[in-house]
């Protein structure tokens, strides 16, 4: 009687864990439509930030001061990482705690997937390492634009922030790119809606002087924001122009013009 209660007991665990893990995924898969500026909206949204934390332009870019906020860093100063005489671009990283196997494994994929298109390649941190990324989780999804200098946080927060998408978009902050939806030549292509903006959230949308490194206007990249970013009333924020139909913000992954900015911003 004993030995037949346990295994009814362990056959009912392992129906628990199943129904558990098939939610899981579920919730996974659910996630996985979304693009990678859904997900980082929805990571971010509604998010309390503390005086000691960075603050955010843009949905997900850290500055340090509000004198950045209109400003890009990389015209305003040197931000990329530099090159060796081997032709690569090392940059450094440290990957903390916060995370169990399977989310550093996200996050190693994302790392290593630059080396695949590109002379950028993220290594871990060694002790003679000056500046470096410190791959944390913290408040939500964020990084700095470009080579801050020392300890430089880039959060993927483990609740919302762990996709290939997301690893993607912010890694290429770090790397010195903005959001697409802030190129100074924006308004050829890109219509904002201010009146459908959430209020305070309208210098989001300001333009900066981005380095577009000659490539076009791409509705496809994976630094774009879909067309309800930061929207109030579930109207778009944002219509293309002069086709209103066109389909953009639905990057998954970087798109061929990202890569091709990365190989001539850092001549790969």
């Amino acid at each position: 009687m004993a030995r037949m209660s346990a295994f009814r007991f362990s056959a009912l665990a392992l129906l628990l864990l199943s129904a558990f893990c098939w939610a899981d995924n579920e919730a996974e898969d659910d996630s996985a439509e979304l693009s990678v500026s859904e997900l980082l909206e929805r990571a971010n949204s509604n998010l309390i930030r503390s005086d000691n934390e960075p603050i955010l332009i843009g949905g997900d870019i850290a500055i340090g001061s509000e004198d950045e906020k209109n400003a890009d860093p990389c015209t305003s100063r040197g931000c990329m990482w530099g090159k060796f005489t081997d032709g690569k671009v090392y940059v450094p990283y440290y990957i903390t705690n916060h995370f169990s196997e399977r989310e550093k494994a996200i996050i190693i994929r994302g790392l290593e997937s630059f080396s695949s298109f590109s002379c950028i390649r993220f290594r871990p941190t060694r002790s003679d390492d000056r500046d470096w990324l410190s791959i944390e989780s913290q408040n939500g999804c964020y990084s700095f634009i470009g080579r801050r200098g020392g300890k430089q946080v880039v959060s993927l927060a483990r609740r919302g922030c762990l996709y290939h998408s997301t690893v993607q978009h912010e890694l290429l902050h770090a790397l010195g790119f903005n959001h697409e939806q802030t190129r100074s030549d924006r308004d050829n292509h890109i219509r904002v809606l201010l009146q459908n903006v959430q209020s305070g959230m309208a210098h989001n949308f300001n333009k900066i002087a981005t380095l577009n490194q000659g490539t076009p206007y791409d509705y496809n990249s994976v630094m774009q924001y879909h067309k309800y970013a930061f929207s109030k009333n579930g109207q778009p924020t944002m219509v293309p122009i002069p086709n209103p139909n066109v389909s953009f913000g639905n990057a998954k992954e970087m798109s061929s013009n990202d890569i091709a900015r990365l190989n001539t911003l850092y001549k790969c």
